[in-house]
C-alpha cells in the first residue's frame, strides 16, 4: 500500500490527480493557464468539485485556449451561466475572460506564460520537506508577489492562497509530505527538469 499525502483521500479521481499530476513541474502554457483558471474556480469550493467538472471546463472553455476565451461575448458568458457542467458563478466566469486577456498580454511581453510565472521561483522548483500536512503553508512570499503582479495586470481570483495552490499544482514547489511516495519521485523529476532547462 503506497503512502500518500493526508489530503489525498480514497477517491480514485483524487488519487490519480495526486499520483500523476500534482507537483509535476509544468512549463506548457495551455496547462498553466488551465490550472490558473481552475484554481480560481475552486475558491470557496472543494478541489474534488473542480476535478469532477474538469472535462466539462475543457469543453466549455475550448480546451483552455486563451485567445478564444479572451474573445467571449456577453452572450457566450450568459450561455456559460446556464451550463451545469461548470461552476455557474458570473464573477468566476468573467474572471476567466479577464485572465485570458491578461495571459495573452503576458505572452506577448515575455514570450510565454511559463517564462513569466516561473520567474517567481527563479525557474527552479522549490524542494520542501514537510513532515505533516499541518506544516504546509497556505501562502508564501513568492505567492504574495505572484498575486500582486497578476492583479496589476488585471487578473481576478488570483489571491496569494490561490496562487500558492497553483504553484503546488504545477510543480513550482514540491509540497508532497516526506512520507508520501511521490515526494522522492517529484524531487527526482525536478532535478531532471532543472538540468534540462539549464541546457536550453
Amino acid at each position: 500500500m503506497k503512502n500518500r499525502c493526508a489530503w489525498c483521500g480514497s477517491d480514485p479521481l483524487y488519487i490519480a490527480y495526486h499520483d500523476n499530476q500534482w507537483g509535476v513541474p509544468a512549463h506548457d502554457d495551455r496547462h498553466l493557464f488551465e490550472m490558473l483558471i481552475l484554481e480560481g474556480a475552486q475558491a470557496g469550493l472543494s478541489w474534488m468539485t473542480i476535478l469532477k467538472k474538469r472535462e466539462n471546463y475543457r469543453r466549455a472553455f475550448h480546451d483552455f485556449d486563451p485567445a478564444r476565451i479572451a474573445a467571449f461575448s456577453q452572450d457566450e458568458i450568459q450561455g456559460l451561466l446556464q451550463d451545469s457542467g461548470i461552476v455557474r458563478n458570473r464573477l468566476k466566469i468573467e474572471a476567466a475572460v479577464r485572465n485570458a486577456r491578461g495571459s495573452l498580454a503576458i505572452i506577448e511581453e515575455y514570450g510565454s506564460l511559463a517564462a513569466f510565472l516561473w520567474r517567481f521561483v527563479d525557474n527552479v522548483p522549490r524542494q520542501n520537506a514537510w513532515q505533516s500536512l499541518g506544516e504546509v503553508p497556505a501562502k508564501t512570499a513568492q505567492s504574495d508577489l505572484m498575486s500582486r503582479e497578476l492583479k496589476k495586470r488585471g487578473f481576478n481570483f488570483v489571491g496569494s492562497t490561490i496562487c500558492y495552490a497553483f504553484m503546488q499544482a504545477v510543480g513550482m514547489v514540491n509540497d508532497h509530505t516526506v512520507d508520501c511516495f511521490r515526494h522522492a519521485e517529484i524531487k527526482a523529476l525536478t532535478s531532471r527538469d532543472t538540468a534540462g532547462h539549464e541546457k536550453r
